[in-house]
């Protein structure tokens, strides 16, 4: 894990990022997503129409082992200046420093877009997530109670955010 990089992500890329996601659709509350997503789901999630927002594959050497991106918070013209964070890593590369490395990338790259202000939607029992972006500077704003469910549980949903000032 000593080579960790970034590069925009590619069509041919596709297949492998939806398997790490649904990897966590499966088996974890990262997501609320319960089914199976198809492929043209998963171009939605990584494919922007707006070049503000974007998407890069995390690699280790030359191996695809997550996805970091940026994605409109609202649609609404005046969250521009916000952006959704989510990072995804293959389930067996978690709790090596790679997502804090990762948050880090994507901070510049939202900077240099002229972003003010980050926000992640975590499950609230997705404890290495909350653990993750408090230590990348990131504060609890927001505590939805009940708001899904996913495995017979009902779950609360956080809203991290960190502005960039």
């Amino acid at each position: 894990m000593n080579d960790i990089q970034f590069r925009s992500v590619k069509l041919e890329d596709l297949h492998r990022l939806k398997n790490i996601y649904t990897y966590y659709i499966e088996n974890s509350t990262a997501t609320f997503h319960i089914n199976k997503i198809s492929d043209d789901e998963m171009k939605k999630i990584l494919f922007s129409e707006d070049n503000l927002y974007e998407s890069f594959v995390i690699m280790d050497g030359n191996k695809i082992i997550g996805y970091v991106l940026l994605a409109p918070y609202s649609k609404r013209e005046a969250f521009r200046i916000s952006a959704e964070v989510t990072i995804y890593l293959d389930n067996n590369v978690t709790s090596k420093g790679i997502g804090y490395i990762a948050l880090e990338f994507i901070e510049e790259v939202a900077r240099k877009k002229g972003i003010r202000t980050l926000l992640s939607l975590i499950c609230g029992e997705n404890y290495k997530s909350v653990k993750l972006f408090e230590k990348a500077g990131f504060y609890k704003c927001a505590h939805m109670k009940n708001v899904g469910k996913k495995f017979d549980r009902i779950l609360d949903l956080l809203i991290y955010e960190k502005e960039l000032l």
